[in-house]
């Protein structure tokens, strides 16, 4: 991450010439979203054509930076300023409304409604020919269903959203694959997935005294794609008390969906503790941690591990857990390569779950577009007794905080897909299992390897056990014929310790073979 007060350039990154009348055209675009106006609590002003260049939104957030952080707020009449679940759902866009419908753009927008949850409205403008046309949320784009009675025609008033839908499991159909609602939360699908994990713009104080501060996206900036386009570019102005940014996604659907971030930064004041790239998951039980009990599914979770490619080019995978206390672990690195939430097993049978389908989860990775320098990835796991919640968060933190006055531009890629997309030789961890003894204090740890240094091994490999406490026995390593891989075995003896980190790779004539697979056993 640098402090260029450019957005720099990036992949298939379009340069827009800004003339000489862009000061006005910004001062035009900040009467609906600066607070200028009546449009400042976020509702969607009356159809508007104003210019539009790529640096609009960040010189917008420069200018929102050197002001006070208000909240758009929006005054809504009952029941819209309560509305239950149910209500909700039952305010439904209509199909025939969706931007670009009949267009044969092979994308279509379609807006999501203000309630519930979702209190803050958002600007939503369509760009075009070089023009920005708001968005209006009223009757004619929503219906309105009965369990809200005597909806007025401005109702629902606002947006919280919206989703996005291509041609993305077949060309004579359009899914959904991407959809950007609440705070700064975004998410995507690719090819026969359904949606799990989400992303942020920006995590700020996650997990910290005080509490944490959640930036919003305030405005978007969705450009009509040309005809046969395979992607779609969306502008972001983000906001929040301690800092202001511009961001960039440039959208490709496919087998996995693949999305370019650009974003810079302009503090409004000290960001010690702010995370780049952060990724939500769910993880509620599997069995690499049993902490919940009678369920009849093998596994529930979003994602089931954390893995990383550091600036050495070893790769670490952690499982996740849901503990009974919160714990956070950080990997110290220089240069990152990439990390992510990942959901490895893709059976059905690992989950056994037909309505809500884990195996179909996507994974979602990240990977640094040029250095970030120092700093960690943190791993935030999060106590939960219902698999509704999300109680996974991982980032990246950089070692500096970032300061006012400064501008910190980034940039990274994501895949929204079914594995880590880097290609690699070596032996991945395929699954864990952890058991009981006979022994109260001894746990019984089960590794699976798979991959072509597992498969391809002509001799059995050696594990390599480090372990910070406790006493390990009876390590062992067979083939897996099942997998075409490796299994590890071995037992772990705690009695008199609360916390042991646990360390396992293969090695072969010397030589590392494998990813590190790193587990914390907790007593509490």
């Amino acid at each position: 991450m640098s402090d260029d007060p450019g957005m720099g350039s990036g992949p298939n990154r379009r340069r827009v010439l800004i003339g000489a009348g862009a000061t006005a055209v910004v001062a035009a675009l900040a009467e609906h979203v600066l607070g200028l106006s009546p449009a400042f609590a976020g509702a969607a002003a009356d159809q508007t054509n104003e210019s539009f260049a790529a640096d609009h939104v960040r010189k917008l957030a420069e200018e929102l930076s050197a002001r006070e952080f208000v909240k758009p707020r929006l005054e809504l009449p009952e029941p819209f300023n309560a509305l239950t679940a149910e209500q909700y759902r039952d305010i439904r866009f209509r199909s025939e409304a969706s931007v670009w419908r009949g267009e044969n753009l092979d994308y279509e927008v379609q807006l999501l409604a203000l309630g519930w949850l979702y209190e803050t409205p958002v600007e939503v403008w369509i760009v075009e020919g070089g023009k920005a046309r708001s968005l209006k949320a009223d009757s004619a784009s929503f219906a309105i269903g009965p369990s809200i009675e005597k909806a007025p025609d401005a109702a629902p008033f606002g947006f919280s959203g919206f989703r996005v839908s291509g041609t993305l499991n077949r060309a004579d159909a359009l899914d959904e694959f991407v959809a950007f609602q609440g705070a700064s939360y975004f998410k995507a699908v690719g090819r026969g997935q359904q949606y799990g994990l989400s992303a942020r713009g920006l995590a700020i104080n996650t997990a910290r005294p005080g509490g944490e501060e959640f930036p919003v996206f305030r405005a978007f900036w969705i450009e009509k794609p040309a005809p046969g386009a395979s992607e779609i570019l969306i502008h972001a102005l983000l906001d929040s008390e301690s800092v202001a940014g511009a961001y960039r996604f440039v959208i490709r659907p496919g087998s996995a969906t693949v999305i370019d971030v650009e974003g810079i930064l302009y503090p409004r004041r000290s960001l010690t503790h702010v995370g780049l790239a952060p990724l939500t998951s769910m993880y509620f039980h599997g069995p690499a941690q049993r902490r919940i009990d009678n369920d009849y599914r093998p596994a529930v979770h979003n994602s089931e591990g954390l893995a990383v490619i550091n600036g050495h080019g070893e790769r670490l995978w952690r499982p996740l857990a849901n503990p009974k206390m919160l714990q956070t672990s950080a990997f110290v690195d220089k240069d990152l390569k990439g990390f992510g939430l990942v959901q490895r097993d893709r059976s059905f049978a690992g989950y056994e779950d037909l309505e809500a389908r884990y195996d179909r989860r996507p994974s979602a990775w990240v990977e640094p577009d040029g250095s970030w320098g120092d700093g960690y990835v943190e791993l935030i796991e999060i106590p939960i007794a219902e698999e509704i919640h999300d109680n996974i968060v991982a980032y990246w933190k950089p070692a500096k905080p970032l300061e006012p006055g400064k501008a910190y531009k980034y940039g990274y890629r994501m895949y929204w897909d079914s594995a880590v997309p880097a290609v690699w030789s070596g032996a991945w961890t395929h699954q864990t299992h952890v058991g009981a003894t006979r022994n109260a204090d001894t746990i019984l740890f089960v590794v699976d390897f798979a991959g072509p240094a597992a498969r391809d091994a002509r001799e059995l490999p050696v594990a390599d056990l480090l372990v910070s406490a406790g006493a390990t026995a009876n390590l062992s390593v067979q083939r897996h014929p099942e997998i075409s891989g490796l299994r590890v075995k071995f037992e772990l003896n705690t009695a008199g310790t609360e916390l042991i980190e646990l360390r396992l790779s293969l090695k072969l004539a010397g030589q590392l073979i494998s990813e590190n697979w790193l587990y914390r056993w907790t007593r509490a």
